[in-house]
């Protein structure tokens, strides 16, 4: 039986598919091919890329392009060599090898060795592709994929070389039989990006003078409508159990098409959830929202790649204003467009999170130790009759937060958006036992808003709103804001009851000026605002 992949390549007979070489312009990728040139494919992690490269890899040898002679090799275990610039090469020069195999006679296996002994790591990659291709009856086409593994001075050499012999191979009148005819790089960033250096006393060599042979970059798409739901079908087919057309829907809202996440809440749904696995249940979108909580509370290897990225720099220069609602000012081009290739952001403007699942797992990620040293208890605050009583949560953390707020802002990486993440760690460590929070962000608004669920039995959910700003233009202008934007956003998420939340973050004012509490009204709207 046929299922979900989270893991590795995509094969058909084991796992449902989307046809990779129908996720790309595959015309255009054969006209790359047949016109030599080099160029990228790229995408975040775990969308597919390994997967098309092997069809692309197929489709080559089959004669698609003319005939070639297509080599797929990996180059992740380049990476453990860091900056040992000989023991990257002869792990790259190792991978090609071990591809080549499978479909030939491996003469580049007897030809690199030799060709390292003699010329040395700075130049044996190109010598080794020279002499292999001048060996090759037919042309041949190369495909690198996990390129942006290697860093620093490896990655550079490797680029150096392959822009060499791209130069050596134009000298020749046969132009394909010097050097590989095609060179398609493939990883996570763009080779803009290729260009970081592991020793602080270096500075960032310019990925583009290393590889300005570049025709073309290509990025691997997210799934449509269409193909999320051709996927599920095939779950459908083969099994009996049906999508709710609600369920369909969460899926698309959840993920925006991100084909890991995408996979990963159909196989917790369908194969991990023991109800799931009864195949004359339909999949609802309850469904898909417990999955998607069991997901992030697991912390797969996708989401735990991602969160160790948000202690980089240059992505929390991109993530911290997210998280307030600010505008993304101290990114520069480089660091949005970096956080954009690894998926974490949209890939279109304005900025924000990639989908409401990342949207989720960054606060979280973020509060993790906070929330683990919190001894509020979710019983403290539900009534007799099961509701969540909200006025009594916020009641209790004002004086939580005058206690421990210089103490747990200082400790997190992102200490500008410390009072909003303290909070968020706060609702969330209650309401995990049994309802959900969903977050927004206004962006360039300077707020963020919580959406709090409580579930109240036969279907029935209560909601209530938690919007968070920093003042910033005086008590009345912010309050006045902040009204206005929470009553938008009760009356769009249909709220039962709003608060505002006011951090003051000046150092004149004493806390008794600060903690504050009044009921308002806005639009006919009732909400409490909280001062701190």
């Amino acid at each position: 039986m046929r299922h979900f992949n989270t893991s590795g390549p995509v094969f058909p007979e084991e796992h449902y598919l989307v046809p990779p070489l129908e996720r790309v312009d595959l015309d255009d990728l054969l006209r790359l091919v047949r016109l030599k040139k080099y160029f990228v494919l790229h995408a975040p992690r775990q969308t597919g890329k390994t997967t098309t490269l092997l069809a692309l890899c197929d489709r080559l040898n089959e004669g698609a392009a003319g005939p070639l002679r297509c080599v797929y090799a990996n180059l992740e275990e380049a990476e453990a060599m860091r900056e040992d610039l000989e023991g990257a090469i002869r792990a790259v020069l190792v991978a090609v090898a071990r591809g080549e195999r499978p479909g030939g006679g491996g003469e580049f296996h007897r030809i690199w060795p030799e060709v390292l002994a003699e010329v040395g790591p700075g130049s044996a990659f190109a010598e080794a592709l020279t002499r292999w291709s001048l060996a090759s009856p037919k042309p041949l086409v190369l495909l690198l994929d996990e390129v942006d593994t290697l860093v620093g001075d490896s990655l550079i050499s490797l680029l150096r070389q392959l822009r060499s012999g791209y130069s050596i191979r134009s000298g020749f009148s046969n132009r394909s039989g010097a050097f590989p005819q095609s060179v398609v790089l493939c990883g996570v960033r763009d080779v803009r990006d290729y260009r970081m250096q592991f020793d602080p006393g270096k500075k960032k060599t310019g990925g583009g003078s290393a590889f300005n042979i570049k025709a073309k970059s290509l990025r691997l798409g997210d799934f449509g409508d269409a193909e999320i739901r051709a996927l599920y079908a095939q779950h459908t087919e083969e099994t009996g159990q049906e999508f709710e057309p609600a369920a369909l829907d969460a899926v698309r809202e959840q993920t925006q098409g991100q084909p890991w996440l995408v996979n990963a809440l159909a196989n917790e749904a369908c194969f991990e959830n023991e109800a799931g696995r009864d195949r004359s249940r339909p999949i609802t979108a309850e469904s898909i929202l417990a999955a998607r909580e069991a997901l992030i509370l697991r912390r797969d290897t996708h989401i735990d790649q991602l969160a160790a990225k948000l202690q980089e720099d240059r992505v929390r220069r991109v993530i911290e204003p997210l998280l307030i609602g600010a505008s993304v000012d101290d990114a520069t081009a480089e660091d949005t467009d970096y956080v954009r290739d690894l998926g974490l952001i949209a890939r279109d403007d304005p900025v924000r999170m990639a989908n409401p699942i990342y949207r989720e797992v960054v606060p979280r990620e973020l509060t993790r130790k906070v929330q683990s040293k919190l001894t509020q208890e979710t019983h403290w605050f539900v009534t007799e009759d099961g509701a969540l009583d909200v006025e009594e949560l916020l009641s209790r953390f004002p004086d939580y937060f005058r206690q421990n707020s210089e103490h747990w802002a200082g400790r997190f990486d992102y200490a500008e958006a410390g009072p909003h993440l303290l909070l968020q760690a706060f609702c969330q460590r209650i309401v995990n036992g049994g309802g959900r929070v969903e977050r927004e962000y206004g962006l360039g608004r300077h707020r963020a808003d919580l959406l709090l669920e409580w579930p109240r039995g036969e279907g029935r959910r209560d909601r209530f709103v938690v919007e968070c700003k920093v003042l910033r233009r005086g008590r009345e202008t912010t309050e006045r804001e902040g009204l206005e934007q929470t009553a938008a956003y009760m009356d769009r998420s249909g709220a039962k009851a709003g608060h505002l939340v006011i951090f003051d973050r000046s150092e004149e004012r004493s806390w008794a000026e600060k903690i504050y509490r009044r009921e308002a009204e806005r639009d006919g709207f009732p909400i409490t605002i909280w001062g701190m």
